[in-house]
């Protein structure tokens, strides 16, 4: 008798299983890109969130900058190499994402010669805060 017991449990566990597994196809499950723990966040009653957008073609840079919060950047196409003041350069493939912190004197390229560069960013700030703002 507990040899059937065991095997009706067992049985049921697994039906339940295929059950939830069945349940669950066609439902969407994010994949966590980038989890990173920043300073310097807006503490504001309001904040204003940002997603842009930017293309590079080859050799293309961005202005001499700091940012006055983070800025996340996923790159959609190519690679970005990003240079930051006192740091080694990060290059980030399609597919990767990297936060650049505020505060940090910085330049992003395009170092390809051939392949064009596409990029989302996103970023909170307060509002009405330039989204950069340029080193002389």
């Amino acid at each position: 008798m507990n040899t059937w017991r065991s095997f009706c449990l067992a049985f049921g566990v697994l039906l339940e299983g295929s059950l939830v597994t069945a349940q669950e196809q066609g439902v969407v499950k994010p994949q966590l890109l980038l989890s990173e723990i920043v300073q310097g966040m807006p503490k504001g009653e309001k904040q204003e969130v940002r997603v842009l957008t930017a293309n590079f073609q080859p050799h293309d840079k961005t202005l001499f900058h700091t940012h006055r919060f983070p800025v996340t950047v996923y790159v959609l196409e190519g690679a970005f190499t990003l240079e930051m003041e006192g740091r080694e350069p990060v290059t980030v493939k399609a597919g990767q994402a990297i936060t650049m912190p505020a505060h940090v004197k910085m330049t992003g390229y395009n170092r390809s010669n051939t392949e064009q560069l596409r990029l989302v960013t996103f970023n909170v700030s307060d509002p009405g805060t330039p989204y950069l703002e340029p080193v002389h």
